[in-house]
């Protein structure tokens, strides 16, 4: 059986990033999402195991502390810690899986460093709509909401070290661009196994 492929899919908070892995899981099989550690607390509808394991601080540290076999990436961001279990994507990736990880640009930087994976960053039109897409959510504090968007400035830089860039300003256009790149690559890894 051939090992599967591992793409990194990064994004500022706030560019529907998860919107639009749901959609293109549904549309293509043999996909696997990497459900992440996190320390933050959940959102209203998030379901511990299927949008992320909330874990206290000192559980994730004893994951993080774990290596080799702890976090494939890890970082802390707008205060919280985010991990990627190292086990979880082994496992799938062996069974022929594969597995998106949804992680910020710290993260992807140290899944370079240890894997090849098909890194992809999915950008918002402009700040001004990614302004207006946080503040849509209500979800955040005015201090909160004024970080994420320096954040995202910052993170706006890293585009260029990715593989491909999405701009999701149409979502079914961006689920499409997005469901190319997974089977171009997959095609891409017949033709070279």
């Amino acid at each position: 059986m051939n090992e599967g492929l591992l793409f990194v899919l990064s994004a500022p908070s706030g560019c529907g990033k998860t919107t639009l892995l749901r959609q293109v899981m549904e549309r293509l099989s043999g996909l696997s999402f990497s459900v992440s550690h996190t320390t933050r607390q959940p959102r209203t509808g998030e379901v511990n195991g299927r949008d992320y394991h909330f874990v206290s601080l000192e559980e994730f540290k004893a994951v993080r502390d774990c290596q080799p076999s702890g976090f494939l990436e890890w970082a802390e961001v707008h205060g919280n810690c985010y991990g990627t279990s190292r086990q979880e994507v082994d496992s799938r990736l062996a069974a022929g899986m594969d597995v998106i990880l949804d992680i910020d640009v710290q993260g992807a930087e140290q899944v370079r460093r240890n894997a090849q994976p098909v890194t992809i960053f999915i950008a918002p039109p402009s700040l001004t709509e990614l302004e207006r897409r946080l503040r849509g959510r209500g979800t955040e504090s005015e201090e909160s909401l004024r970080r994420r968007l320096a954040n995202a400035a910052k993170e706006m830089e890293s585009a260029p070290a990715y593989t491909y860039l999405i701009i999701n300003d149409r979502l079914e256009q961006a689920a499409l661009e997005l469901s190319s790149i997974i089977i171009a690559e997959r095609c891409r890894k017949r033709r070279t196994a």
